[in-house]
């Protein structure tokens, strides 16, 4: 649910669970018969999980981080793995690049410019993305919704963010 002023986007688990079997659609109707699916850890750990299961495919993790302070709200130095966790070997072949969003576009330029040049055996390389932000100076191959106004996008599982062990221990009373 996009608020009044367009300024927060909350979404329930229903809604994201749908954003990616959307998103899986788009990426059947192209036709493109990719081998691999890499997702960003973090934020692309969930669709890339739920895209590999519905594609049959192995799915790669490559984990970056930008989003740390104030509870994941503001983005920092863009970190990016100098490894890649894949079930067979070295990543190779048509890989389809999984993340939840678009935001500046930046990490997603970052993560292309490193694949190309690190990893030569991947011969074809697509992008696949629930959101897309006005600002984002990248456009994916595949994505569900384009919000121009650039909200923050809270997540249904974002709660997590401030919890910490004592704060669960309480909840459920233990």
């Amino acid at each position: 649910m996009l608020t009044e002023d367009g300024k927060h986007l909350y979404v329930s688990y229903d809604e994201y669970h749908k954003l990616i079997e959307k998103l899986a659609i788009k990426v059947h109707h192209s036709d493109w018969p990719f081998d691999t699916i890499l997702c960003l850890a973090r934020g692309g750990l969930r669709p890339g999980d739920i895209l590999s299961r519905i594609f049959n495919k192995p799915l790669a993790i490559m984990s970056t981080s930008s989003y740390r302070a104030e509870a994941g709200t503001v983005q920092g130095k863009l970190d990016l793995a100098r490894f890649i966790t894949t079930p067979q070997g070295e990543i190779a072949g048509r890989v389809l690049l999984v993340d939840d969003l678009a935001d500046t576009g930046h990490t997603l330029h970052a993560v292309i410019d490193m694949l190309k040049s690190s990893y030569p055996a991947i011969t074809e390389l697509r992008t696949a993305v629930i959101w897309v932000k006005g600002m984002s100076a990248f456009t994916p191959d595949y994505s569900v919704e384009l919000l121009p106004t650039n909200p923050w996008i809270h997540q249904p599982f974002e709660s997590y963010d401030a919890m910490g062990v004592e704060q669960l221990l309480a909840k459920w009373k233990i």
